[in-house]
């Protein structure tokens, strides 16, 4: 059976995704550094290096040509362009404590980790040098590495066909609304990520959790 309240005790996968919900990744933490005007930082970031010129990085596109492309298109932001690459590690703080107890508490239960994320294949690597954390999945799927984003359903496939996950057994976490309704229409019990007690709450109902779980670990 795979119906989300009768279903749930054949679920034995969870995904996650990264950035926003296991890992704080913010531009803003950088770009505060270099700009004395916050609405001229958040008109960057809008107009300059923004979300879609950042994703075709996430997609495969060489950061070269992504700053090559943008300071001809913006010269006078030229230095700023290039800061996004060269200081890109300046945008990550650290884990989500909060979400990354909920991972270990999976893992404890034996369910099987994996990792779907838009990240360009050429950053990747830092992260996964500064979190040790992530040495917890048994495999990570890297929209770069593909060529290829979430929300296409063809990533999604990548990774099920790679691990042998089969989608109605599995838990897709995404703070990105698109990323979860793609997820669901793939038959995953997909969550939408707020917060970690949302989160929390949303896989105690699932079986996956223990309700009482945090409460033994604020006590010991």
């Amino acid at each position: 059976m795979s119906e989300r309240g009768t279903g749930h005790a054949a679920v034995d996968t969870v995904i996650f995704d990264l950035g926003g919900v296991l890992i704080d990744w913010n531009p803003r933490y950088l770009y505060r550094q270099l700009f004395d005007d916050e609405q001229a930082m958040e008109l960057f970031l809008a107009e300059v290096c923004n979300s879609p010129w950042n994703e075709q990085q996430d997609a495969g596109r060489p950061w070269d040509e992504a700053i090559r492309l943008c300071s001809e298109e913006f010269p006078e932001h030229a230095a700023l362009i290039a800061a996004y690459r060269t200081r890109w590690d300046e945008m990550l703080r650290g884990p989500l404590h909060d979400s990354l107890a909920i991972l270990h508490e999976l893992r404890a239960r034996g369910m099987r980790l994996y990792a779907l994320t838009n990240w360009s294949q050429e950053t990747f690597p830092l992260a996964f040098e500064r979190y040790p954390f992530l040495q917890v999945f048994e495999g990570i799927v890297v929209s770069g590495a593909e060529r290829m984003i979430k929300p296409d359903p063809a990533i999604f496939h990548v990774l099920l066909n790679r691990y042998g996950v089969q989608a109605e057994r599995a838990v897709f976490i995404d703070d990105a609304p698109r990323n979860v309704a793609a997820a669901a229409k793939l038959g995953m019990h997909a969550l939408h990520f707020r917060d970690a007690a949302t989160l929390r709450a949303e896989l105690v109902a699932l079986g996956l959790l223990d309700a009482a779980s945090s409460e033994v670990r604020e006590h010991g």
